[in-house]
């Protein structure tokens, strides 16, 4: 399994200095009974299984019943050896669509959102800043989210930061995340909540829900296996087997302003990607808030 850190690290962050560095179902595909209709897939979940087969692993994450999906950049590109409009249409032929994409901001971020915005996606996301040295570091980080916010706006679609443990970590006396949500503009970044991440450092994803109403646009649906330490960072596990309480975050969640929930896996203990995905997404579809 390739290392999650090797792929930020490629994909661009604020390694060596500054920054360079809609899940899936939106508050409308709710049934009247408050079960879920739609949700998506983070494609970094099949990294093992989709560079060899794009278009054949695509197909398998549709029969599973997901309807949108969630891509990254990987040696491919965000989609996968297609050209972006080719992209679109194969995830109509499926009965999906792309609604975002976690890419590198630090290169070519302009062309990157023309193409996006072409087709209709919703966001492009910053997956990753890893911890800097200061707090003046993550506000530079959240000038530089301004500035890929406006580049999204003039091609009609939107910018967005996703979590993970670190930004929940205290640094001179004050939590990154809290410096990233206050010193950009809310009308050109949101944030995507990874909520595993945020159970991992300690925090309480209704509490930030609460505290950001309307910031979290998008989050990740991922699970933490049961009994885990809490250093335990590798402990990603199937949907419904794990600690984390989803039908609580979730209903609070979209009361709070959270469009797009997209599950993302990334341990896989007596099985496959595939085979979780699977798995999750009959998760999903029993799911009712």
């Amino acid at each position: 399994m390739h290392n999650r850190r090797s792929f930020l690290k490629a994909t661009g962050t604020l390694a060596s200095g500054l920054l360079i560095g809609r899940s899936a179902f939106s508050m409308d595909d709710f049934s009247t009974d408050a079960s879920i209709k739609k949700f998506g897939l983070q494609l970094y979940s099949l990294r093992e299984d989709l560079p060899k087969d794009p278009k054949g692993v695509l197909k398998q994450v549709a029969s599973f019943g997901y309807k949108q999906v969630e891509s990254y950049e990987g040696k491919q590109g965000m989609f996968w050896g297609m050209t972006n409009k080719e992209f679109k249409n194969y995830m109509q032929e499926l009965g999906m669509t792309i609604v975002s994409s976690h890419c590198n901001i630090n290169n070519d971020f302009e062309t990157k959102a023309a193409l996006a915005g072409e087709i209709g996606m919703k966001y492009l996301i910053c997956p990753h800043l890893g911890m800097q040295k200061t707090i003046d570091d993550f506000k530079k980080a959240a000038e530089k989210f301004n500035a890929c916010g406006e580049i999204c706006k003039k091609n009609g679609l939107r910018f967005a930061y996703h979590n993970h443990g670190y930004s929940f970590e205290t640094l001179e006396g004050q939590l990154p995340q809290d410096v990233l949500m206050q010193n950009t503009n809310a009308e050109l970044v949101d944030f995507e909540m990874d909520i595993y991440w945020v159970v991992t450092a300690g925090a309480d994803p209704i509490a930030w829900l609460n505290k950001y109403p309307g910031r979290f646009k998008l989050c990740h649906v991922k699970d933490r296996r049961k009994g885990a330490e809490p250093k335990d960072h590798d402990a990603s596990i199937d949907l419904g087997t794990g600690s984390i309480d989803f039908k609580s975050i979730l209903k609070t969640g979209s009361s709070k302003g959270l469009e797009y929930f997209i599950v993302e896996q990334e341990r896989y203990d007596n099985s496959t990607p595939l085979k979780s995905a699977a798995i999750d997404a009959a998760y999903m579809k029993k799911l009712k808030l």
